[in-house]
């Protein structure tokens, strides 16, 4: 198990898969709201659904409405279980509120090298800590 103190941006804890890029996403126009699924054509994570992942990205990108869509998919189920961002901005931030999704950045490490899609995840932004728990087997990072 390997533990990485962050800065907690809104409190709680869960654990689950990880999805990890080293892209930034736009809740709105580069996710599909209706499944979850990263539709931005160039995207490292085109196709791939982020439901019950913790979601790993350096930042958001886009309008203001991607709050709204991330509170979206996140109360019809389609969202990730937590985020954690290199650095927070307002758009991912505030809709991670809403949401009541945990989020944390700024890891003592960058979470884009040391966590891999598969590896399971602990996201404790109660204590300001990210646990992985188990590594996925092989490099299949994003």
């Amino acid at each position: 198990m390997k533990i990485i103190k962050g800065h907690p941006v809104i409190g709680g804890i869960v654990e689950g898969e990880a999805l990890v890029t080293t892209d930034p996403i736009s809740f709105m126009g580069g996710v599909n709201p209706k499944t979850g699924v990263i539709s931005e054509k160039n995207h490292q994570l085109y196709g791939q659904s982020m439901k019950d992942k913790i979601l790993v990205f350096p930042m958001g990108k886009g309008s203001t409405g991607g709050s709204y869509m991330l509170y979206d998919m996140c109360s019809r189920g389609l969202g990730p279980r937590g985020i954690i961002n290199r650095k927070a901005e307002p758009v991912v931030a505030i809709g991670a509120i809403i949401s009541k999704l945990p989020m944390m950045d700024r890891l003592e490490e960058d979470p884009m090298v040391s966590i891999k899609t598969g590896d399971w995840v602990q996201l404790d932004a109660d204590q300001g800590l990210v646990k992985i728990l188990q590594h996925s087997r092989g490099d299949n990072n994003a």
